[in-house]
């Protein structure tokens, strides 16, 4: 038995590549962390919209307190271990009737990192759902090789470069329903998409994407980690700060270094260059 985790939750992590869902805080708390961070979107827009919405915890508050949440990092304990780093977050904001989607893919292949061990817990501000375009599952995709992806640049696509596998068979696709507060975590390699949101509500969640343990590093890029648990020492790493307030100047330097690297990196090789 985990700290947050049950031993058939560690299992089906580890069997299928992910697990969900996982109450955190209350749909309540949930509510007042929606309403903090659409007052932090509406006073300071220029840090979260769709071509900004990587490491928006370096830049508001809210954000880094749920990257930051005791059951959040007792459960990736569970799975990793007593010792982990937060590499990057995104915030994945699907507007009513919204085109937008995301393609089956795997993460572990364009985040440039020695091992795709790590794991990344998506926390729901609104409720995810088949209707709102919740994220979709291959169980045990992970425990296969990384597949081919090819790189589509579709228009609809939020993914970096539009990258997809081809051939996935959906009919074994597990949708992670969500309730605001909950979340899921998943691996890797683990082979995932979203539909488009076609409700008349928005959908916002938080992917913590991804904390990883002392022994993976960065192989593309500089490796840039803000330290969570326990002990995490990288060769010529450099650690990030968690901001003290809104916009506060330290963590936002440490957010415009952490946006280059990581469009150096997720952009690496690539034919076409765009916003995401």
């Amino acid at each position: 038995m985990g700290k947050v985790l049950s031993d058939e939750q560690i299992h089906q992590y580890h069997e299928q590549g992910f697990v969900s869902p996982i109450d955190v805080i209350s749909e309540y708390e949930a509510g007042l962390y929606l309403q903090r961070f659409q007052e932090a979107e509406h006073n300071h827009p220029e840090m979260a919209h769709p071509h900004k919405r990587n490491n928006i915890h370096l830049s508001y508050k809210c954000l880094d307190e749920l990257a930051h949440h005791p059951v959040v990092l007792d459960a990736v304990e569970d799975i990793i271990g007593p010792d982990f780093a937060l590499w990057a977050t995104v915030l994945f904001c699907k507007e009513p009737s919204s085109p937008h989607y995301v393609s089956w893919h795997q993460d572990a292949t364009y985040m440039g990192m020695s091992s795709p061990a790590f794991v990344t817990p998506w926390l729901a501000l609104t409720s995810s759902n088949p209707a709102t375009g919740c994220m979709q599952m291959i169980p045990g995709s992970h425990l296969s090789e990384i597949f081919d992806h090819e790189d589509t640049y579709a228009e609809d696509n939020i993914l970096t470069r539009g990258q997809v596998v081809k051939n996935v068979d959906e009919t074994h696709a597990v949708d992670l329903i969500l309730k605001p507060g909950q979340m899921s975590l998943h691996h890797g390699k683990v082979v995932h998409g979203s539909r488009p949101n076609t409700s008349k509500s928005r959908r916002i969640g938080f992917a913590m994407q991804s904390f990883m343990p002392p022994n993976i590093k960065q192989l593309v890029g500089k490796n840039l980690w803000l330290n969570m648990r326990g002990t995490n020492v990288r060769e010529n790493s450099i650690a990030l700060h968690r901001p003290a307030h809104d916009l506060d100047p330290v963590a936002a330097s440490d957010r415009a270094l952490a946006d280059a690297n990581l469009d150096d990196i997720l952009y690496l090789g690539a034919t076409q260059k765009r916003g995401f």
